[in-house]
């Protein structure tokens, strides 16, 4: 059997990894070549002129022009933060890599700090994960289908399920029909104006779409995409192959949350898990630059604390 030479290329082992950011010193050099690739201008004034100093154990810059001071991780996920550097980039590291995830708990062994360290560090990167996410629409065809995760047992299950997480599963398809990029995003309820929504967001114009003839699903159209359909009823999934990777993709995402994740908060969470499991889906063609990809976008990452992080699911709704 031939080899996937996506599955078996080579990633970014430990011992690379420790060569390139092994110290606090490496890891502040990334960091400055990630936030600002053509060397420091001042947030201010823009000037390229500039001093170091330290202040309270963080490395500060200083403007010569107009005296402002600034760091690396100033307005970023990492504003303010006290730990270590390379504490910060190897947790972006490992979950990174891991393709079936990593839950807060072994990230809070593997890092060395206390659980609810472990765990904002883990949201805020996978927030940014999703950030970076949201900024990408699929385009070309695209098959879509609905699937539901999260809630509490005893409870209905699929369609109809009163106490579980709807979320729209996209896979964008390749003319040689192998599956390209996904979008896992949680709805409201699967109705035609929250499709439309979605759509709109998430689709680029003109797209072709596939869907399994669910009513809402035509709610695309209103976001000028084509829509055709294939009614599913009792078939299984080895007689739907156009469904194929849709279903392999829902499928990876179930083995990883019920794998690394054995209890959390998917209906409040949820952006948080889905935007990181795409985002190591779709960065998948080149494990090597994922790690320097993440550090940058974590970065440029809209900063939220941690009262705002335990707040996403009053923000997502």
């Amino acid at each position: 059997m031939a080899i996937n030479r996506v599955q078996f290329q080579p990633g970014m082992s430990l011992l690379e990894f420790n060569e390139c950011y092994g110290s606090d010193q490496k890891c502040l050099a990334a960091l400055e070549a990630a936030r600002w690739p053509q060397g420091f201008r001042c947030p201010k004034c823009d000037s390229a002129a500039h001093s170091r100093f330290e202040r309270g154990g963080r490395r500060m810059l200083q403007c010569s022009s107009c005296r402002h001071q600034a760091s690396v991780t100033a307005g970023s996920m990492m504003d303010s933060t006290k730990l270590p550097l390379q504490k910060w980039l190897l947790a972006m590291y490992l979950l990174s890599q891991a393709k079936t995830g990593l839950s807060a708990l072994a990230l809070k062994r593997q890092i060395g700090v206390n659980y609810r360290t472990a765990w904002l560090m883990h949201h805020k990167i996978m927030q940014s994960m999703a950030q970076a996410e949201s900024e990408s629409a699929l385009s070309g065809y695209v098959v879509l289908d609905d699937a539901y995760l999260g809630g509490e047992k005893p409870g209905t299950q699929g369609r109809g399920s009163e106490n579980k997480t709807p979320f729209v599963a996209a896979v964008e398809i390749s003319d040689n029909g192998r599956p390209l990029r996904a979008k896992l995003t949680a709805v409201s309820a699967f109705t035609r104006e929250a499709i439309t929504a979605w759509a709109k967001q998430n689709l680029a114009p003109q797209c072709d779409v596939l869907s399994d003839g669910l009513a809402c699903f035509s709610g695309v159209i209103d976001a000028d995409c084509a829509h055709s359909f294939i009614v599913v009823g009792n078939r299984k999934p080895r007689e739907l192959p156009r469904f194929q990777w849709v279903n392999t993709v829902i499928g990876n995402l179930k083995t990883m949350l019920n794998g690394a994740h054995k209890h959390f908060k998917f209906t409040k969470y949820a952006p948080h898990y889905l935007g990181a499991f795409c985002y190591r889906f779709n960065r998948r063609f080149d494990l090597k630059n994922i790690v320097p990809t993440l550090i940058a976008d974590v970065l440029r990452a809209t900063k939220m604390p941690e009262r705002a992080i335990r707040g996403a699911a009053e923000a997502h709704a």
